[in-house]
Formats: structure tokens, C-alpha cells, sequence
């Protein structure tokens, strides 16, 4: 009986030659596939919040990711102070800015 099972073994042995270039071509055609779908979106992503983090000035209305609605009051490198009522002031990351609105949205609140 072990004498049948050595014969398929060393028939599986012999049928595993191939073009090993063929073998590669799966693997790298997944990781493009991982590139287009998921780490070049959030490039960009990354790079819009940045142009959007740097351009905040004193006077714009923003949506901090917290969902707290402010007008910017001052600015420093790393934190920003938001007036969100009347006498109300607090300090933020300026990264926690998710999104400027525009003028006047804040009296809609």
C-alpha cells in the first residue's frame, strides 16, 4: 500500500513546472487593483483636507469631525479657537476642521 502512495508523490513532484513569470502575474496585477481602489482615493482625500486645513482664515464658518459648528475667531499652527455662541469660545486641532460652510450658515442654526 505505501508503495502507491510514493507513486503519487512523485507524480505530483514532476507536473509543478510552468513559467514562473505567469505565477507573479496574479499577485501584482491584485496589488494595482489594491492601488486604483483604496490607497490613491485616500491620497487624495489626505491631500484635500490638508489645502483645506491650510487655507482656514479668521471669520469662516466650519463643521469641526465632532459635528460642532463655529466661526473661527483666531488661528494658530496646531489649534484654532471657534466662537460657537454668543461669548462662547472654544479651542480646537485645527486636523478637527471637517468642512468650511458657507457665510451665513451658522445664523441658519
Amino acid at each position: 500500500m505505501s508503495f502507491f502512495i510514493s507513486d503519487a508523490m512523485a507524480q505530483a513532484e514532476g507536473a509543478a513546472g510552468g513559467d514562473p513569470l505567469l505565477g507573479l502575474l496574479f499577485p501584482i496585477g491584485l496589488i494595482i487593483i489594491l492601488y486604483f481602489l483604496m490607497i490613491r482615493p485616500q491620497v487624495k482625500r489626505q491631500k484635500q483636507h490638508k489645502a483645506l486645513v491650510d487655507g482656514l482664515s479668521k471669520g469662516d464658518e466650519v463643521l469641526t469631525m465632532g459635528g460642532v459648528a463655529g466661526r473661527v475667531t483666531d488661528l494658530g499652527d496646531n489649534f484654532a479657537k471657534l466662537e460657537v455662541a454668543d461669548n462662547v469660545v472654544i479651542k480646537i486641532r485645527r486636523q478637527a476642521v471637517e468642512a468650511v460652510l458657507p457665510k451665513g450658515s451658522l445664523k441658519e442654526l
